[in-house]
């Protein structure tokens, strides 16, 4: 495992949350499959789980509220930035919508909910007491996010920019993928979904898994349902799975090529 107490650099996803109708099913269903140990807050939080594992908090789960009943139960990625309301200002001038502007969550940070051009979700986090993930690179952490978009070119001029990204290009036969680069450092994914894709313009969080087999065949023990059984790829075997509620999610499990498989036995 490795920790993190400072803020993440802007444009790193830092965050992720889960909003579901049923916030007691979804801290079950991820506590059994990803071993967090998840501690609600208090009514003035409106009894948001702060996932932890080994102590250290990797995620968010809350309860969809009764005026936003019928709202899809879905994970969100959290970009770090400095200045939550400029970088609202700048999502909107390149055509992107703020659905939930700038607001300050007590003195834990100030977010904000957008969407970008093509539709896809993503919130805004500009630190204070909470400064994101702290754990990385152990079972039950997030391990990349990624944007599937319909408009790879609309996407990659809107993301670069909002959030200055350099883009690292790994596209391949009949794929269109790049990195998203903050200080040369690829801190997340763009990727172009195929025509014939069912799936929606979205964000997508994965987490870390020791064994991607193991992890997929639990998911309809508990419920959820695996969209795409564990395939090997050169950063990892990925699994796509929809928990209990249906909101999406990916795991990965790490090989040699990812090069954090050292101590996870």
């Amino acid at each position: 495992m490795i920790t993190r107490t400072q803020p993440w650099p802007a444009g790193t996803p830092c965050w992720g949350d889960l909003m579901v109708p049923d916030r007691g099913k979804a801290v079950t269903f991820y506590e059994s499959l990803l071993g967090w140990t998840v501690e609600s807050g208090g009514p003035e939080t409106g009894y948001y789980g702060m996932a932890r594992i080994g102590g250290r908090p990797v995620a968010g789960i809350g309860q969809i509220p009764p005026e936003q009943a019928g709202m899809p139960p879905r994970w969100t990625t959290y970009l770090a930035v400095s200045d939550a309301d400029k970088t609202a200002a700048a999502i909107a001038e390149a055509g992107g919508q703020v659905i939930a502007p700038p607001m300050d969550v007590l003195t834990e940070g100030r977010m904000a909910i957008a969407t970008d051009p093509a539709g896809a979700t993503f919130g805004l986090w500009q630190p204070g007491r909470h400064s994101g993930t702290q754990a990385t690179l152990t079972p039950g952490a997030p391990a990349w996010n990624e944007c599937m978009t319909r408009d790879f070119a609309a996407a990659k001029q809107f993301y670069g920019d909002v959030f200055g990204y350099g883009f690292g290009d790994m596209s391949g036969p009949g794929f269109t993928y790049a990195t998203l680069d903050v200080d040369g450092r690829p801190v997340g994914g763009l990727g172009e979904l195929s025509a014939d894709s069912p799936a929606s313009p979205g964000w997508v969080t994965y987490f870390w898994t020791a064994d991607a087999d193991q992890s997929a065949a639990r998911i309809p023990e508990l419920g959820g349902t695996v969209v795409s059984p564990p395939t090997d790829t050169p950063h990892g075997r990925m699994a796509i799975a929809v928990d209990d509620q249906g909101a999406g999610f990916s795991l990965m499990a790490p090989n040699t090529q990812s090069g954090t498989q050292d101590g996870w036995g």
